[in-house]
C-alpha cells in the first residue's frame, strides 16, 4: 500500500481519533503513543487535512482586515479621551 492509498483509506471516524490521540499522548484503549507513532499521526493528520478546503482545515484562522486599511467611518463625532482626576 502506497501513501495515496492510505490516506485514501482514512476515514472521517480514523481522521477524528488520530487527532484526538494526539491531543492525549494515548490511543483509544490507553496505551501511550511513541514519538515516532505521535509523529506519524501528525503527518497523517495534515495529510488528511490538505484535500479539505482551507477554511475546514485543522487550526484555520480566518484572516482579519488589513492593519492599513482605514477604519470604518463612524456617524458619531469622535471626541477626546478625558481622564478623571
Amino acid at each position: 500500500m502506497d501513501l495515496r492509498q492510505l490516506l485514501d483509506s482514512i476515514t472521517p471516524e480514523i481522521y477524528e481519533s488520530l487527532k484526538r490521540a494526539i491531543e492525549v499522548g494515548k490511543w483509544p484503549d490507553g496505551r501511550a503513543l511513541s514519538d515516532g507513532q505521535k509523529e506519524l499521526c501528525i503527518q497523517a493528520v495534515i495529510a488528511y487535512d490538505e484535500r479539505k478546503p482551507a477554511d475546514q482545515r485543522t487550526g484555520y484562522v480566518p484572516p482579519k482586515s488589513a492593519a492599513c486599511e482605514p477604519a470604518a467611518a463612524s456617524t458619531e463625532e469622535q471626541k477626546p479621551i478625558r481622564w478623571k482626576e
